[in-house]
């Protein structure tokens, strides 16, 4: 398989992303497009002296031709979340910066590329995205909640001392306000998180207390970050990562992205982008995944529908 990746968009998320991405073997090839092209020409320049000391690869500032042999292409374009702005607040902003990168990207946008959608609000812009170009729906994906997941786990490793990638926990619905954390769905060495809480005696009492603090922390952490540095980008540039190892190497993981929903649940969810636990590989979402959520958290993952449904 080719490993080129074209990053669209060189602020802070998409030069993390290729700051990420030069480790390790996992591209060859790193594409960087910006209309500002001084500052992505002095960000390969910047990688490209280090790659004595790190894995050799091809990296360049280029423009959209570069799309025509890439097999994913990462959307970092747009502008960042203000504090006190929520996702959705980006949208209309975000949409026209969209239109023009898109309009430049579809005459070389090959039948085999993948987009993967990492600006804010992910869900509803993946959903643009797949509208909008001529890609089966599988192969436009949003980074979705994998990051949100992942802090969830942070979060729960805390509170257990188990390590969190022993955590098999899942963040759904929309990547925002209204996600939802799945603490029915979530195990630790096949006991439920409340047969190991019971079990466990290093773990903090009051549990369920624990469970809402933890849920409101995981919704909060972007805001919190933004308050403290005024953007976030390290995060969502490893959970790039983590979703570019699994279609390169074809590993068939579940990971929370956000992809099409269509007729789920007896049709109450249709027709949106949202984070599901969903298969990935080297064609995309290859299969979605259906946990056993409890009534609270399914009806709490319709309205996240809804929510992105009126907003889009």
């Amino acid at each position: 398989m080719e490993r080129k990746v074209v990053i669209i968009g060189d602020g802070a998320v998409g030069s993390s992303i290729a700051f990420t991405l030069t480790s390790g073997t996992l591209v060859n090839e790193i594409i960087i497009i910006d209309v500002n092209k001084d500052k992505a020409e002095g960000d390969v320049l910047d990688l490209n002296h280090g790659m004595a000391l790190s894995t050799p690869k091809l990296i360049k500032a280029g423009d959209y031709s570069d799309v025509k042999d890439a097999k994913v292409i990462i959307l970092a374009c747009g502008v960042s979340q203000r504090e006190g702005e929520t996702r959705i607040e980006l949208l209309d902003r975000n949409k026209r910066i969209f239109d023009s990168v898109l309009n430049s990207l579809k005459p070389y946008l090959n039948k085999d590329a993948i987009i993967l959608v990492v600006t804010n609000p992910v869900d509803i812009l993946a959903y643009y995205v797949s509208n909008n170009v001529n890609l089966p729906r599988k192969q436009v994906i949003g980074s979705g909640t994998v990051l949100d997941t992942a802090r969830l786990k942070y979060l729960l490793s805390l509170d257990t001392g188990i390590d969190p990638r022993s955590i098999h926990a899942y963040v759904v619905g929309e990547h925002g306000d209204s996600e939802v954390v799945a603490f029915s769905a979530t195990t630790i060495a096949g006991l439920s998180i409340e047969d190991y809480y019971a079990s466990c005696d290093d773990c903090r009492e009051n549990h369920l207390e624990n469970f809402k603090n933890i849920e409101q922390d995981v919704r909060n952490s972007a805001y919190e970050i933004i308050k403290r540095k005024g953007s976030t980008y390290y995060g969502i540039a490893l959970a790039t990562k983590r979703i570019l190892e699994s279609i390169f190497n074809n590993q068939q993981s579940v990971l929370t992205v956000s992809t099409y929903i269509e007729n789920e649940y007896d049709g109450r969810i249709s027709d949106v982008y949202l984070s599901v636990p969903a298969v990935v590989g080297e064609n995309g979402v290859e299969k979605i995944i259906r946990p056993h959520y409890s009534e609270a958290e399914l009806e709490a993952l319709i309205k996240s529908a809804a929510v992105l449904k009126e907003k889009r």
